[in-house]
């Protein structure tokens, strides 16, 4: 068949595990043809270039998120010369959606928005773009006559002029791909099925699709989009009145994202969860664990414990170094497991990515000077930490598997989390684990580690040293978090998910088009096989032969 790959800030651009996993999905289903359709989050990005793509990969439409040419939009939306009727639509249209956003109960209203969000469509296709009317003068009084409406969220009445323009601003970005040339019968409207790799704008190309043609729309989500807005809101320095917009504004965009779905590819429980309070239908929900390499780790899962860990009192943490990992509640918690275990030491394997990233470092690593004063075997040796900060590539950590090989047990201590990766490479290798309770964790451990409330430095370090004194208990677990983590979490599993759900939705919702060549002539083989595979219709096929042979 033939599937449109939807993706923003990842595929085909050199960056991010949504790339990795985007090209072991393309190059796993090999017998599929893929176009792909990315929306670029930032100049940066684009510069990077883009990865090697195999030959199923037929055509890559990209468009970006991060700026517009200005002159550009004046003349792309409905103003000015575009016509009074033009500017009634928009005005109509936009006025529903800000009132809509405004109000905030998203029951109350998701039909409002969907109703606007696809009238705003269909202008942009018959006017050649909104982005300029998106951003006008009249956006920004809609918006703030909505604000001021009876029935507005309370703290909408409070927004300002800079409050709004931000909004809009914002608001209008994500509508970006409402002025797309993506929706043609050479494009989208050409493929068997949409695949969006996440929500909220890459997944607006296929409710587009989906409104003009009928392409049957599939959502994988393993960070939730609304979710990761939540979290990101507070730190980007916008104002209470304009979070309180954005956020209305995202969590309808993503309820009529999961309406419209064919079906929603959750990557874990905790990511379901989310889904379902964003008014997602339970029965159109499908946990797809996310596909990890196992080969890497295999040389190390494969030998025995005691053959592969160099040193059994080391623990381990890998990760990215951020205040979200809580690194500080370690070190705490490893002061206690030191007093008991005394020969026991803390790695920790990661880079910090930005200022406050850096700065939270820096402020790890002064902990653990104070905590952790160096010690030296005599009075004529040089002192050494028990505490060390390390990054993969260097001298003592060539690469992943090497860090996991030297460790006896590895620690997770975020409070917040998604899909836990590092557990999964900690499980490939056969390592015991201490986890706090938060994400998917528990779920993807299954009772082949321990588990402890987050912010609890003592009850991490009682696990840790549980663990560091039992290693027949850390062989065990290891054993079985390696055989779990092979069963769930490889990247066949995730391959073989995935083209049973590509043959399921093009058997129910196939699109039907008369497909022709250039002469009037019809195609042969035109159409996916998939789609003449006997689904819902059987059963009325079914109960009519039979009311014939009675």
């Amino acid at each position: 068949m033939r599937v449109g790959l939807l993706t923003e800030g990842g595929y085909p651009y050199v960056s991010g595990e949504a790339g990795l996993w985007c090209g072991r999905l393309v190059r796993g289903l090999a017998r599929h043809e893929f176009d792909l359709y990315a929306l670029s989050r930032s100049e940066r990005q684009e510069a990077r270039g883009r990865v090697e793509l195999p030959p199923q990969v037929g055509r890559v439409r990209t468009a970006p998120l991060w700026t517009v040419d200005d002159e550009a939009l004046c003349a792309a939306g409905p103003r000015g010369g575009r016509g009074r009727r033009a500017r009634r639509r928009f005005e109509e249209h936009f006025a529903e959606l800000a009132e809509a956003v405004c109000r905030g109960d998203r029951d109350a209203v998701a039909d409002r928005f969907g109703n606007a969000l696809y009238g705003l469509a269909e202008l942009a296709r018959d006017e050649g773009g909104l982005v300029g009317a998106l951003r006008s003068e009249f956006a920004v009084r809609a918006l703030e006559r909505a604000c001021h409406a009876p029935g507005a969220l309370r703290t909408a009445h409070s927004a300002r002029v800079p409050d709004l323009l931000a909004a809009v601003g914002l608001m209008e970005r994500a509508l970006r791909p409402l002025s797309l040339d993506w929706y043609g019968p050479d494009a989208l409207g050409a493929v068997d099925l949409c695949h969006a790799t996440s929500g909220g704008p890459a997944a607006l190309p296929g409710l587009l699709a989906k409104h003009f043609v009928g392409v049957p729309l599939l959502v994988t989500e393993y960070g939730v989009q609304l979710r990761a807005h939540y979290l990101a809101a507070g730190g980007t320095g916008l104002s209470v009145p304009t979070r309180a917009l954005l956020a209305s504004f995202h969590g309808l965009l993503a309820a009529e994202v999961y309406r419209a779905a064919t079906i929603v590819t959750p990557g874990d429980t905790h990511a379901r969860r989310w889904q379902e309070r964003c008014g997602a239908d339970r029965a159109k929900l499908r946990t797809v664990h996310p596909g990890m390499e196992a080969g890497r780790f295999a040389e190390i899962g494969e030998q025995g414990y005691d053959d592969f860990v160099t040193d059994p009192d080391t623990i381990l943490w890998v990760g990215r170094v951020e205040p979200a990992k809580d690194l500080i509640s370690l070190l705490h918690a490893f002061a206690e497991i030191r007093a008991r275990v005394p020969g026991a030491r803390l790695r920790i394997v990661g880079a910090a990515a930005g200022p406050e990233a850096q700065a939270y470092l820096a402020h790890c690593r002064a902990l653990a000077a104070q905590l952790f004063p160096d010690e030296a075997p005599g009075a004529h040796a040089v002192g050494d930490n028990p505490v060390s900060f390390e990054e993969i590539g260097g001298p003592d950590v060539p690469g992943l598997a090497e860090a996991y090989a030297a460790a006896g047990v590895v620690v997770l201590s975020s409070v917040v989390e998604g899909f836990p990766v590092s557990l999964v490479e900690a499980m490939f290798c056969g390592r015991a684990t201490v986890s706090t309770d938060v994400g998917a964790v528990v779920e993807v451990i299954g009772g082949t580690g321990l588990v402890v409330p987050p912010r609890n430095p003592r009850a991490l370090a009682e696990a840790c040293v549980a663990l560091l004194r039992d290693p027949e208990r850390c062989a065990r677990l290891g054993a079985a978090a390696r055989a779990r983590a092979l069963e769930l979490f490889t990247v066949e599993q995730n391959i073989a998910a995935f083209r049973s759900i590509y043959l399921e939705i093009v058997s129910h919702c196939p699109v039907r088009r008369d497909a022709v060549d250039e002469a009037g002539d019809p195609v042969p083989f035109a159409h996916p096989a998939e789609a003449y595979v006997p689904g819902r219709w059987a059963v009325a096929v079914g109960d009519r032969l039979k009311g014939a042979a009675v």
